[in-house]
């Protein structure tokens, strides 16, 4: 460490005579350190504490204190559980990593992992090409706009459970809704809740129907932050409006949009009411996501250790697919 010595030259000394010394008063030295030195980094603490700029981290951490509490003991809890061959009636022995050989080796896990697939892959695609159609139309200057932008909120406003319920009400049966419309029209009632393709198809329709205004909402907002003065320098070039929004509005859009896939994916995989709901994982599993899977080991087959295994396999999978879209994003 380096310290600045206060050193006083002897204007009167005589030529041939000995060399200058350095003063060595102690107080005169303290007061020279630099600001790396211990002395310095204990008073710039005293004086941040003493100017009062530690009071909000003060007010914050009893909440800190409290959601990590909240967050932790359950996350590592739960680690403790899938290393183990617990049930929800009594705690077991350690296996150590038995349970989620098990899992991996399980024909229900990969299934529920290509549905999984499936089913964040077309919900985040629907909801993406959906909110930004209507974000675009909703910022335009159009009659009743902001009862259109109420209205189209509805869908993420409404409890799950009964947007869930209605709809199974209007396909369960031949007696449906869509069933009785579609034999007007002379066609035979297909039963959409028992055929493994038809069961995917309205539990995928269903999650965009419910999911597709936070992508319009959120989209909207950030179409509104772009500078006009972008789309006016445009025009003047010759752009069309295709070229606009090409050259314009998809580069200005890409962050909030890789943020808003990012998020829907986590959400589509961690989906538990919407393939519960209406169809309870079948037909034949056809419907079992990640979630659904664990579930049915923790409480229906009574296998904590197994179901939290599984639920700890789709944490990782999430971690690595979230880091890898983040680090080319960084690098683009």
């Amino acid at each position: 460490m380096r310290r600045l010595k206060l050193v006083s030259w002897k204007s009167r000394s005589k030529p041939g005579g000995h060399p200058p010394k350095a003063l060595g008063n102690r107080s005169t030295l303290m007061s020279t350190l630099t600001d790396g030195s211990p002395y310095a980094g204990r008073a710039s603490v005293r004086q941040w504490w003493r100017s009062g700029d530690a009071l909000p981290y003060l007010l914050l951490l009893p909440s800190v204190v409290l959601v990590g509490i909240v967050i932790l003991v359950p996350f590592f809890q739960a680690l403790q559980f899938s290393f183990t061959n617990s049930s929800l009636m009594q705690a077991g022995d350690f296996i150590w990593f038995d349970n989620y050989t098990k899992v991996i080796a399980s024909r229900d896990f990969w299934n529920a992992f290509r549905f999984s697939v499936v089913f964040a892959l077309a919900n985040v695609v629907g909801c993406y090409l959906l909110g930004l159609g209507l974000a675009l139309l909703m910022n335009m200057d159009m009659p009743f706009r902001g009862f259109f932008r109420v209205a189209l909120l509805l869908p993420w406003i409404i409890p799950s459970v009964v947007s869930v319920v209605s709809w199974r009400w209007m396909v369960a049966d031949h007696n449906a809704v869509f069933n009785q419309i579609i034999q007007m029209f002379g066609g035979r009632p297909i039963y959409f809740l028992s055929q493994d393709q038809w069961a995917q198809f309205v539990v995928i329709l269903i999650k965009i129907w419910r999911s597709f205004p936070f992508m319009m909402l959120s989209l909207l907002a950030a179409l509104q932050s772009i500078d006009r003065s972008l789309y006016e320098a445009a025009a003047l070039d010759g752009a069309t409006k295709w070229q606009s929004f090409i050259h314009v509005t998809v580069p200005q859009l890409r962050d909030i949009s890789i943020i808003l896939c990012l998020l829907m994916t986590i959400w589509s995989v961690n989906d538990f009411d919407t393939p519960w709901l209406l169809t309870q994982g079948g037909p034949a599993n056809s419907t079992e996501n990640f979630v659904l899977l664990a579930y049915k080991y923790t409480f229906a087959r009574n296998d904590l250790g197994v179901g939290a295994a599984i639920s700890f396999i789709t944490l990782i999978i999430l971690m690595v697919f979230i880091v890898n879209m983040l680090r080319r994003q960084k690098e683009t």
